[in-house]
């Protein structure tokens, strides 16, 4: 029996059909075939991340720009996840003092080897010295190592505070105030296996012993640590082991500001690097978000982080600041 010209063509279709079929099986059963790009490739490329359109200006936060703070935190996570003593880790520092001195910043720089239950790791602190007119000093903090864990990239922790000091470092060097002003990166926070007070906060720790040799210790009126800073859903605590009167200090400057909603009058006891210097007698406070879902996550991701929190946080560390100068 001869096919009718419609059934011939839907057999011509039909066929074709098939053909287009297994070649699209082909170009992704061959992983040999360099010429070919996976069909999920396109699909499966992430979208730019941006700063948040709803920033605040600068000229609406003492100058702090929350967008470059962004870009800061872009470049961290492009390294990777950057445990001490990693390669990614020595790329974050090359990229601090860059930075740092793009700004005019004096910079010092304390290369050591820590003890850790791992075997004996080199770490490396940063500490930027601008001088005051009297005697005193405002020490400011953040930590910029990983956790390290498979794929933790640490865009909130370890990100999100290292950029914002790196945006107030830009700012804070191109002024003299009545004290001076430190600002120190810590490396070393997280603990190599299990959190304990000789399994973590190897920088910070490292620090305040050298601090208290050399006699600046005592000169320190006040330590303002930023650590996990940059969520969507930001939300501080009062941080309990914390300086209460310094606490107070930062929670109504935040109030002033209009950031009562974020920084709220909620309590929980965290373990920072800020316990190296109150365990040294330096009053000190601790400014964390450590209700992130994501928290030690392969999850902490650029796209966790908002310009907006970090142009927040940035403003109410500048006010403090400027409170404590007043003093």
């Amino acid at each position: 029996m001869q096919n009718s010209p419609v059934r011939r063509r839907q057999e011509l279709i039909c066929a074709a059909l098939l053909i287009l079929a297994l070649a699209g099986c082909k170009s992704q059963d061959a992983p040999g075939d360099a010429s070919r790009e996976p069909l999920v490739r396109a699909s499966a490329k992430k979208p730019p991340q941006v700063p948040d359109a709803d920033t605040p200006p600068p000229e609406k936060t003492d100058g702090f720009d929350g967008k470059l703070a962004f870009e800061h935190v872009v470049k961290q996570v492009d390294f990777g996840p950057r445990p001490s003593g990693s390669h990614a880790n020595a790329e974050t520092q090359d990229y601090i003092r860059t930075q740092l001195s793009a700004a005019a910043c004096t910079v010092e720089t304390d290369a050591f080897n820590a003890q850790t239950p791992a075997g004996i790791i080199s770490m490396k602190n940063i500490l930027v010295k601008i001088p005051g007119d009297k005697p005193g000093i405002i020490l400011l903090g953040t930590h910029f190592d990983t956790k390290n864990l498979d794929n933790f990239v640490g865009g909130d922790d370890g990100g999100s505070s290292t950029a914002v000091m790196l945006e107030l470092a830009r700012l804070l060097c191109a002024q003299t105030g009545r004290y001076a002003v430190w600002i120190a990166f810590f490396d070393g926070e997280e603990a190599v296996q299990q959190w304990s007070d000789t399994d973590s906060r190897y920088g910070s720790r490292e620090m305040a012993a050298k601090f208290a040799m050399s006699g600046d210790l005592p000169k320190i009126k006040a330590f303002l640590l930023a650590d996990i800073v940059g969520s969507r859903l930001l939300r501080f605590k009062r941080e309990l082991n914390s300086t209460k009167a310094l606490t107070d200090m930062v929670w109504a400057t935040a109030a002033r500001l209009g950031y009562s909603a974020i920084f709220v009058n909620e309590a929980a006891a965290i373990e920072d690097d800020h316990l190296s210097f109150l365990k040294r007698g330096v009053p000190s406070v601790d400014v964390i978000d450590l209700e992130i879902p994501y928290w030690h996550t392969p999850q902490d991701t650029i796209d966790k982080i908002s310009s907006k929190s970090l142009a927040i946080t940035g403003h109410v560390f500048m006010e403090s600041v400027k409170q404590l100068q007043s003093k």
